[in-house]
């Protein structure tokens, strides 16, 4: 799976937990020098990273014998280096999302043509509820490659009775994803020759799949294994909460439009339908950052309803010198650039609360367009200088890295974080009139979200165990 949210070895699992570092080092160098070996003389250029590592996937699971090996494509489908498997047990399609769109195209249709790109001649396929004309285009790819393909039923449809199943994951979506993985998962036992998986049910289409082009697979009475598989799942940094003293974390690596949207239901539900605390204030803070060619703004806009008192954009590394963190560092992108882009989110968010102005009570009248960010002189750090006159608490601020961020959310309240430093660190009025806020607040929500690779920073700060 990718991408990995603190050490590389996440992408490369057995049982579930991610290779050792001793059988990573054997098999990364195995690999490179058999490559390095055998390559081609007048082009002599190694795979990219994605595709070395997909290579080196492979070959782990080959030379360690795996019974079943459960692939993730990288981007898309049809082009991506995952799909060399001439004849998987079985393919799966989850929700669709527009995402990728430099390299997948721009509409749901081009991204479903990519998609179905994975489906082999015989090999049966399924999918979840799509949008019509995305879920036809994945029905002309099958009927192209000669593959059934069939749509998952809802997750309510397996369940027994008054019997309400239990997912480990947060999230509508979630049940979407939990309703393929069961076909996926009894489609492979079932070519294993597995007794006992339950009959299977036929379920009446409900109006919203009557005229679906695309048939509705059965579903079937579930093991007790598989109803506790779903209730015990895990997945690091998807509506991941961790509640460290008043600071309570929200860690979603919500990246696209339809994510988002999903994540602020997640976060509404989690952290704003509870009590107000009696004892004091609660202060909503969003960390913010997304990659490559996304639309922030689009993306921005779905946030601003859940009325956070400050936005905070940084980029992912997690220090400004990245030299001990190879896992995390990205090659493609200068700190430069990266920071570049955390100032156009800061003036879009500060954007959109103006467009909200007079529509909402809680957003100061005062609120002002115009913010200069400033190199500090000690430690070249940067934080948002409002112009006057500004509110005491200034709405949106930049960090050029996540430990400088996350330390000023948390000020000294989290124990996995060491608490800002008294001048050079954050010696400009607004940090510190925030910082009053933040450390006098009884609760503090904080939601970290917009990629996955932010998430992964942010984990790797927040719970240092994980990257052992």
């Amino acid at each position: 799976s990718s991408p990995h949210l603190v050490q590389v070895r996440e992408r490369i699992r057995i049982n579930g937990q991610p290779i050792s570092k001793d059988l990573f080092n054997k098999y990364f160098w195995l690999v490179y020098n058999r490559l390095e070996e055998t390559k081609d003389p007048v082009h002599a250029s190694m795979p990219a990273y994605f595709r070395f590592l997909t290579i080196m996937a492979f070959h782990v699971f080959l030379q360690e014998k795996v019974d079943l090996a459960v692939v993730e494509v990288g981007i898309g489908g049809t082009y991506d280096c995952t799909n060399i498997i001439r004849a998987p047990v079985v393919c799966g399609v989850s929700s669709l999302g527009i995402d990728h769109t430099s390299i997948l195209g721009d509409t749901m249709e081009k991204i479903a043509w990519q998609k179905g790109g994975i489906f082999k001649p015989g090999v049966p396929a399924f999918t979840v509820a799509q949008p019509e004309r995305p879920l036809e285009v994945l029905r002309e790819r099958a009927q192209e490659r000669k593959c059934p393909l069939y749509l998952c039923p809802e997750l309510d449809d397996f369940e027994e009775g008054c019997q309400v199943l239990e997912l480990g994951l947060a999230g509508a979506h979630q049940r979407s994803n939990a309703a393929l993985a069961l076909q996926l998962a009894r489609m492979w036992l079932q070519r294993r020759g597995c007794q006992g998986l339950g009959e299977l049910k036929e379920v009446l289409p409900s109006t919203e799949l009557v005229g679906r082009p695309v048939p509705l697979a059965p579903a079937f009475r579930l093991t007790d294994a598989m109803i506790q598989g779903l209730r015990d799942t895990e997945w690091l940094g998807r509506t991941q909460v961790l509640s460290h003293g008043p600071v309570t974390w929200y860690l979603d690596g919500a990246h696209t439009t339809s994510s988002i949207q999903a994540c602020v239901r997640w976060f509404h539900q989690t952290a704003l339908n509870q009590d107000k605390p009696h004892d004091g204030s609660e202060v909503r803070v969003l960390l913010f950052n997304a990659t490559g060619d996304r639309d922030t703004a689009a993306l921005l806009k779905l946030l601003v309803p859940c009325h956070f008192d400050y936005a905070v954009f940084c980029p992912n590394f997690t220090e400004v010198s990245v030299a001990n963190n190879a896992d995390q560092q990205n090659f493609n992108v200068t700190l430069e650039n990266a920071l570049t882009r955390c100032l156009e989110n800061q003036r879009t968010w500060t954007r959109l609360l103006e467009e909200k102005v007079g529509q909402d009570p809680w957003l100061p009248s005062s609120l002002r367009v115009g913010g200069l960010l400033q190199p500090a002189p000690a430690r070249g750090s940067l934080v948002l200088v409002p112009p006057a006159p500004r509110p005491l608490n200034s709405p949106a601020l930049v960090f050029p890295c996540l430990a400088q961020a996350l330390r000023w959310v948390a000020q000294g309240r989290d124990p996995h974080l060491a608490a800002p430093a008294a001048s050079g660190a954050h010696p400009h009025p607004v940090a510190s009139s925030g910082a009053v806020l933040l450390r006098e607040a009884a609760t503090v929500h904080v939601l970290v979200t917009g990629s996955l690779h932010l998430v992964g920073g942010a984990l790797r700060l927040l719970d240092p165990a994980l990257s052992q």
